[in-house]
């Protein structure tokens, strides 16, 4: 499938000191269905975990959730790149994380073409090698109009 355009994105309330920030936008595909798009902006030294770690005993994985409505369906879960998988000192065991600008998506498909608003957040944790961060929740919302889309010729 070939995206057809980037739609509306939005930026959420998110601690100013924090060591990850996040963008978060949507792209119209030529099915008709929209990827929703949330990518972290993860400071040099620093490192978010995975949405699923080999274990619940140590860092607590990143965690999105999309709020339920009538505008759309949600077609599958969350989408994210392959992690690194490493020991990690802070927990003293292998664990699953990111790094850099992951972008994880989750894609929806419209019930209409009627301008529809997705909501949501995303709780993550970070840390570097020494120390973590208690986790945080970030609200957001991506504004979707699939009217304002140019067509596929």
């Amino acid at each position: 499938m070939i995206a057809l355009a980037l739609l509306v994105s939005g930026l959420a309330g998110q601690p100013a000191d924090s060591p990850v920030s996040w963008s978060f936008g949507a792209t119209l595909w030529e099915d008709g269905s929209v990827s929703v798009e949330m990518t972290a902006h993860i400071q040099k030294g620093w490192h978010l975990y995975a949405t699923e770690l080999p274990s619940d005993q140590g860092p607590l994985p990143t965690v999105f959730r999309i709020q339920a409505d009538d505008a759309y369906e949600v077609l599958g879960g969350v989408q994210s790149p392959s992690p690194v998988e490493a020991y990690d000192p802070n927990f003293a065991m292998v664990v699953r994380y990111h790094s850099g600008a992951p972008v994880f998506q989750v894609r929806l498909m419209p019930g209409s073409r009627e301008p529809f608003t997705v909501s949501g957040d995303v709780e993550f944790m970070v840390c570097d090698d020494r120390t973590c961060l208690p986790p945080v929740r970030v609200p957001f919302k991506v504004v979707v109009d699939p009217n304002g889309m140019p067509s596929q010729e």
